[in-house]
């Protein structure tokens, strides 16, 4: 009957932690059903694509033909090519992305694609991370044709 006991007792100790966490596991499962607050980046982000639509995301955009960037803190990188606004959320590094930054891209064949990465350096100079690419989302707005 000791030896029935003492199982009895180890299989309640194994099983106190997991009693333990059942509250903390209830919260977060809660937490994920509240609608999330979007960030300051993605808000901006949201407001620049208004009354724009999404394409069919491509791989790479030829460097010559974008006229701008804008860094959306910690979101995604949009460069413009004409009309069209390209839409690159990083594959990794996306915290590192700040509008007060520098971006320094090298590229060898004249196109910016999303196997490369971005430097992001801080006002001095310094690097402050490295951005790996995705892929390039055009939005355009409905009445626009191709660019």
């Amino acid at each position: 009957m000791k030896t029935k006991t003492a199982l009895s007792a180890l299989a309640l100790g194994a099983l106190a932690p997991l009693v333990a966490l059942a509250p903390i596991v209830a919260q977060a499962a809660q937490d994920d059903e509240k609608p999330t607050e979007l960030s300051k980046g993605e808000q901006r982000l949201a407001k620049a694509l208004e009354g724009r639509v999404a394409g069919t995301p491509e791989k790479c955009i030829q460097m010559s033909r974008i006229t701008s960037s804008t860094i959306y803190d910690k979101t995604a990188i949009v460069y413009k090519v004409g009309s069209t606004l390209y839409v690159n959320r990083p594959e990794n590094g996306a915290n590192y992305l700040r509008s007060n930054d520098i971006m320094v891209t090298r590229t060898t064949i004249g196109q910016l694609c999303d196997v490369d990465t971005v430097q992001m350096r801080d006002q001095s100079g310094f690097m402050s991370g490295i951005i790996f690419l995705g892929e390039f989302v055009p939005y355009t707005k409905p009445d626009d044709k191709d660019d």
